[in-house]
């Protein structure tokens, strides 16, 4: 599991006076981004295809800070599938979500299957992300 800290950046808040919707897209992509690539490599082509994303509690710049969580749950035949956790420095649920991304080529602009290796990398990590001490 990858935890990231992000700071609420003025910029983050719309008019209601809480952390635009669309903003917490930024938020998940920033950890899932270092999570994949974490476990990837800097060189892993890939590109989002799906998000989903339950808001629990409104989030302010009074909140100061988020940590996001990403971690992978499962694979398919291209694409990688992980949850992730938007909290409020409190340690309380503001969102939650689940993403899919997909390997790509970026010659070809398509996705591709994963290949063995990636494959056995991948469920390595998400193995590791499965167990209470996984990192």
């Amino acid at each position: 599991m990858r935890e990231h800290p992000i700071a609420i950046r003025w910029s983050d808040i719309d008019s209601y006076g809480h952390v635009n919707n669309a903003v917490y897209l930024n938020y998940l992509e920033e950890c899932r981004d270092r999570w994949i690539q974490g476990v990837m490599g800097a060189g892993f082509d890939f590109v989002i295809a799906r998000v989903a994303i339950d808001y629990r509690r409104e989030l302010s710049l009074e909140d100061r800070e988020v940590v996001v969580r990403c971690r992978g749950v499962g694979l398919g035949r291209s694409s990688i599938r992980t949850a992730e956790q938007v909290l409020a420095a409190g340690g309380w649920l503001a969102a939650e979500a689940e993403s899919i991304v997909v390997a790509h080529d970026p010659v070809a602009r398509a996705a591709r299957p994963l290949t063995p290796d990636e494959r056995r990398t991948l469920e390595a990590a998400i193995a590791s992300d499965a167990t209470p001490d996984g990192d």
